[in-house]
């Protein structure tokens, strides 16, 4: 059993009282609106800070979650027990020359904003991603082409056991939709993407044509992870699901989008639980239909509601 009340004092020792939240609940913080309560939910605002709360829960043996801004995630009815890190507060975009710094909590349509204002190429794929700097790394985000490892350099990362890290990209093992920073346990603070000088008007006309194809085909209007499901080889998953004639269907208020079938959205008040039958109910149905397995690009973390 946790001790809630020594943890929350030693919390206190590390982190000023603003940047300490208990019981929050987690639905607050991710785009599904789906989650129980985080036991202690904190926003450090210094790299030391996120030092000295990695040490403290090695130390004390709490339960240790990284979240990002809470877009490619499902937080479960029971919520998350121990500490739930958030870098959020971690936010600065520095640019020198073609280089740019952003720290993990940034987003990174944010990024690739100030990369056009910079007149810098490289980010453009980004401008419709609703992740952190932190998460895109964490899988390697992409779309339209593009993808994190293209332009990224270094980044500096916690390890396990609080030592602060800088290592170069080809350390993250980046891959499609993959790296290795959960399985070495990493927590990203901040990102060197390394760009190229470009013409602000394409940059922006490139932006604006990506943009336009997200609104246009993506379900914005209703809360959701995003796409759900990585693609399979030599298919898609939205054209392998609208051919299993899913859209329109789920399990309670989540609902396979009609817009894009990719996509699974919280359209009547959903609970985690009913999101994540609505996974499983595509998963079964495709694998039935077509013997394809879709692989989930959404993280599920937390715990199921008591009964």
């Amino acid at each position: 059993m946790l001790d809630h009340q020594s943890i929350e004092h030693k919390l206190h020792e590390v982190l000023s009282d603003d940047n300490i939240l208990i019981n929050e609940p987690l639905n607050n913080h991710t785009y599904t609106k789906l989650g129980g309560k985080a036991d202690f939910f904190v926003t450090p605002v210094t790299y030391e800070s996120v030092q000295d709360v990695v040490k403290l829960a090695n130390r004390e043996q709490v339960p240790f979650t990284l979240l990002g801004n809470g877009s490619n995630l499902i937080v479960k009815d029971g919520g998350v027990r121990g500490i739930v890190l958030s870098l959020k507060k971690l936010d600065q975009i520095t640019v020198d020359g073609h280089e740019m710094i952003a720290q993990s909590g940034a987003r990174i349509i944010d990024a690739s904003r100030e990369a056009l204002t910079e007149h810098l190429t490289g980010l453009e794929f980004a401008c419709g991603i609703p992740g952190t700097v932190g998460g895109a790394l964490f899988m390697n985000a992409g779309a339209y082409g593009g993808e994190i490892k293209d332009v990224l350099k270094e980044a500096v990362v916690v390890d396990r056991e609080g030592n602060l890290l800088t290592l170069p990209a080809d350390a993250f093992d980046l891959q499609y939709r993959h790296s290795n920073i959960p399985e070495n346990g990493y927590i990203v603070l901040e990102a060197l993407f390394e760009l190229k000088p470009g013409n602000y008007d394409y940059i922006k006309d490139v932006m604006d044509d990506l943009t336009y194809k997200r609104e246009s085909k993506q379900p914005l209007e209703y809360p959701s992870c995003g796409s759900v499901f990585k693609r399979p080889p030599g298919y898609f998953a939205g054209k392998l699901i609208q051919d299993s004639g899913l859209q329109g269907k789920g399990i309670g208020g989540a609902e396979v989008s009609k817009k894009h079938a990719g996509f699974i959205i919280n359209k009547n008040n959903a609970t985690a639980t009913e999101y994540i039958q609505s996974i499983e109910m595509v998963q079964k149905t495709v694998k039935d239909k077509f013997d394809v397995a879709l692989e989930r690009e959404v993280r599920i973390i937390g715990e199921d509601l008591e009964k």
